[in-house]
């Protein structure tokens, strides 16, 4: 089959690789009609982690049952399905409580497994004509037959709940104002969570003219950080008081205030300052123990110069990690068909896979109006 598969930093390319087949009873095989370009794989992409030439890239994945192994009871050949990005067993102790990003069986020796992504176990990415979904019966989400909604399930993989999951993290609650730092998809899902929950005010922080855009058309206040310290900016319109609750949507690579240089800690120290006294702060950001490319060699192994201090002056509570994607994606997928969301908006580019090089250089360069791109593999689809 083709998939896209990683050799380089900055470089991707489309390679014949083996098909995969059924390992074990309750698998199943998904021919891939959706896959999405995440920013968390630009992290990659870029070199900024450990991953190495080979990886088949693609963690938000949708397509139909083309083969079932002899333990799946729940699915048949022929379902359209979308599978959370987090693989998982569904019956360790953490998969029970809900944690499901945190999976204590798929991945021996750390807790949370993904396809296509360095650290998390041996599951191939999407990215590609065929997909073996493991577990199947707990990871697959049956879809309604057909078409319809194709880019909006797609995006249930992922950063749909991932976004929720944000405010989720910070209890977003009706009538309360947010700042939302990160206008990139994930930071446009968090900003579209937040009205969703009946947030009465949201701050969409960033400072590429076409993200802040699309933020405001969602009716979030669009804030430009290259225009003045943020927190100064979103301050002055809640009565110097600052938000409720805050959302880092930026994670390990945020840049300062100038956008001249990386400095990784400058999202969390600013929604210190940004959110009120007593407020929460809820991070889906990613953070990693090691990135090659960090500014210093604090950077470098994940240790971050956060004002703890101030923050605990402050009284502010914090809540991170990786979306639980089973927590939400039932919900949200029928959110998507009764009308209420349509997370779609997002979504600016729909190519075949065979364009996927071509499209991680234009999203990793935030150039051509690229926001977020799904691929149809087999040009199923494809606009």
């Amino acid at each position: 089959m083709k998939a896209v598969v990683y050799e380089k930093p900055f470089s991707v390319t489309i390679r014949d690789v083996d098909d995969p087949r059924i390992q074990h009873p309750n698998d199943v095989l998904v021919r891939v009609t959706s896959t999405a370009i995440c920013g968390s794989d630009l992290h990659m992409y870029e070199g900024r982690t450990a991953a190495e030439a080979g990886i088949v890239f693609g963690h938000e994945n949708l397509g139909i049952v083309e083969e079932i192994g002899s333990g799946v009871t729940s699915l048949s050949e022929g379902d359209r399905v979308v599978m959370p990005f987090n693989v998982a067993c569904g019956f360790c102790k953490n998969c029970l409580a809900g944690k499901t990003g945190f999976c204590l069986t798929v991945n021996p020796g750390f807790a949370g497994g993904a396809y296509g992504y360095v650290a998390m176990g041996p599951y191939k990415g999407g990215q590609a004509e065929l997909l073996r979904v493991p577990f199947a019966d707990f990871n697959c989400l049956k879809l309604p037959p057909g078409n319809e909604f194709e880019t909006d399930f797609v995006l249930l993989a992922d950063i749909f709940p991932t976004g929720y999951h944000g405010c989720e993290l910070a209890r977003v609650s009706p009538g309360e104002s947010v700042a939302v730092f990160g206008a990139g998809p994930v930071g446009l899902m968090a900003a579209y969570s937040a009205l969703l929950r009946g947030a009465a005010k949201v701050f969409s922080v960033d400072r590429v003219p076409e993200r802040l855009a699309k933020a405001e058309q969602i009716g979030a206040i669009p804030i430009d950080f290259t225009k003045g310290d943020p927190a100064v900016q979103i301050k002055e319109q809640t009565r110097g008081e600052g938000t409720d609750k805050g959302v880092d949507a930026v994670g390990y690579q945020a840049q300062a205030h100038d956008a001249s240089h990386e400095e990784p800690a400058v999202v969390l120290n600013t929604l210190v300052e940004t959110v009120r006294p007593t407020g929460m702060l809820g991070v889906p950001g990613l953070y990693v123990p090691s990135d090659p490319g960090g500014p210093d060699e604090h950077a470098r192994h994940g240790q971050l110069l956060v004002s703890i201090g101030r923050m605990f002056e402050k009284g502010q509570q914090m809540g991170t990690g990786q979306c639980n994607v089973k927590q939400y994606n039932r919900q949200l997928r029928d959110l998507i068909i009764a009308g209420r969301a349509k997370p779609s908006f997002v979504v600016s580019h729909e190519l075949p896979l065979e364009d996927a090089p071509g499209a991680y250089e234009k999203f990793d360069q935030r150039i051509e109006g690229y926001t977020k791109v799904v691929l149809h593999p087999g040009h199923a689809l494809a606009a």
